[in-house]
């Protein structure tokens, strides 16, 4: 095998493997949730691939022909590649969520291209191994090479190909590459062989894209849809993996469905006067259900939108009247990030609404975090925090114990049966450096529906116990958190 040749098939087949590697953590998230769990799954099934491939590989090419080893195997990861996204679309419904599905999902769906790609390397080396003189300066080329493929898989996946195409594309373009390279690499008297592969890969490359999913669009970071509300004609959801995110109601931007909006607005309409326009930060933006109703309730006031995901605004502006409202500018990126950069005292009211599947991501929820919060907010301003747990409510009790070391009144609204046993859902923290009357607030929660659902700073305090504080350096969100099926 020539030396170039050599270095692209183990180049691509490295690259491809962390293609698909990435990929699948996007494609798995619709079903088992976007968490530390299903994370590692991927890298998990992945690692294993890897090993049980370059195993493999080396047995298969000490005992048949290395170079048409590698040619079967480019082939066969190529229509492993094509497989994923269908795979995952038709088992995803059926295994339902939990780390024992993911780690199920991801397995099916990835192994076989994984570990056919891995066996590449192996292979390659043997065909390019003539002797002992050379074999470490060959084995450490090539070995770095696959490296290198692997770099740049991963980096162009998540820096560029994400951003310019859909997924079913890319998955597309990186098994088009290995299935004409196993080509190039077969031995010319086994390419008619290698070539009967075609009837599979295009049977596979139809079912890439015909077999339906939940996605209205491949977001950077979500399967995003907007699903129609069955009992009222003008309401719509935004669905992000699995779970329902926003809801809107068209042409009735003051519209508050889910109750933990509504229990932000009775927060607002508690802190501050009514119709006192307002300058908030947003902490996720989804469908901008909040920046809407600020502006039809308290317009004058401006909203700053810290969304993590382009894609998902792009879908709210296209669908659910998320363009054009007065005074809110949204910011992609990172929220810590992006609200570091935000200057001091400029915010009344921030409100931390971001979620990786039902988790706040560990890096808003922390000590240092609420830091950045308290700097942004102005004297008297309001923090006001969304979470989603269950019974035992670990998580809640600990964001408690983070917020009561930086704020001098802290507060929890929930309903008393989401407190009970086997109870949960979503609960509103609700934070700031200057008294709020708990009467108030639960008479403005009472007028939404909710009577009897707030707990004073004293319940507050004795509800977190001795939770843990969470700081950069231990944050266990996905640990603390009991999920649950079900809608946020």
């Amino acid at each position: 095998m020539r030396l170039a040749i050599a270095r692209t098939a183990v180049v691509v087949s490295g690259a491809a493997i962390l293609v698909v590697e990435t990929l699948a953590t996007r494609l798995v998230a619709p079903y088992v949730g976007l968490t530390l769990e299903s994370t590692t799954a991927v890298i998990g099934v992945a690692l294993a691939g890897i090993a049980a491939g370059a195993a493999l590989g080396g047995r298969w090419a000490d005992r048949h022909d290395p170079v048409a080893v590698a040619a079967l195997m480019l082939v066969v990861g190529g229509l492993g590649t094509l497989a994923v996204r269908p795979v995952v679309r038709l088992l995803g419904p059926l295994l339902g969520a939990g780390p024992v599905a993911a780690v199920l999902l991801v397995a099916a769906s990835t192994l076989v291209s994984v570990t056919a790609l891995a066996a590449v390397t192996p292979a390659v080396t043997k065909a390019r191994l003539t002797g002992l003189d050379r074999s470490g300066e060959v084995v450490g080329g090539l070995s770095a090479a696959g490296t290198l493929g692997s770099l740049a898989g991963s980096f162009l996946t998540g820096f560029v190909l994400v951003a310019l195409l859909p997924v079913s594309a890319i998955l597309l373009v990186t098994a088009a590459a290995c299935l004409l390279l196993g080509l190039v690499v077969a031995p010319r008297r086994r390419r008619a062989d290698v070539a009967k592969g075609g009837a599979a890969a295009v049977l596979l490359a139809v079912a890439l894209v015909a077999v339906p999913g939940r996605c209205d669009a491949d977001t950077t970071y979500y399967c995003a849809s907007v699903t129609a509300d069955p009992t009222d004609p003008a309401g719509r959801y935004l669905v992000l993996d699995d779970l329902r995110h926003s809801y809107v109601r068209l042409g009735d931007p003051a519209h508050l469905e889910f109750a933990y909006t509504q229990r932000f607005a009775a927060a607002i309409d508690t802190a501050f006067a009514p119709g006192r326009p307002l300058d908030v930060v947003h902490v996720g933006g989804g469908a901008l259900t909040m920046p809407r109703w600020l502006d039809a309730t308290r317009p004058g006031g401006t909203s700053t939108v810290l969304e993590l995901d382009g894609g998902v605004i792009d879908l709210a502006v296209r669908e659910l009247e998320a363009g054009g409202i007065p005074g809110t500018t949204v910011r992609t990126g990172d929220a810590r990030v992006g609200l570091a950069e935000l200057p001091d005292d400029s915010a009344d009211v921030l409100i931390g609404d971001a979620f990786g599947a039902r988790s706040v991501p560990w890096h808003l929820s922390t000590t240092e975090f609420l830091d950045h919060v308290q700097r942004v907010l102005r004297p008297g301003g309001l923090y006001l925090l969304n979470v989603i747990d269950r019974d035992p409510l670990d998580l809640v009790r600990a964001s408690v114990a983070t917020m009561d070391t930086r704020f001098g009144t802290t507060m929890v609204v929930a309903r008393p049966d989401e407190f009970g046993p086997g109870g949960g859902g979503n609960v509103v923290l609700v934070a700031a450096d200057r008294p709020i009357d708990p009467v108030a607030l639960d008479a403005a929660v009472t007028g939404w529906g909710e009577p009897g659902a707030v707990l004073d700073p004293a319940r507050t305090a004795a509800f977190a116990g001795d939770a843990p504080v969470l700081t950069d350096d231990r944050a266990p969100v996905d640990q603390l958190i009991t999920t649950a099926a079900g809608n946020r």
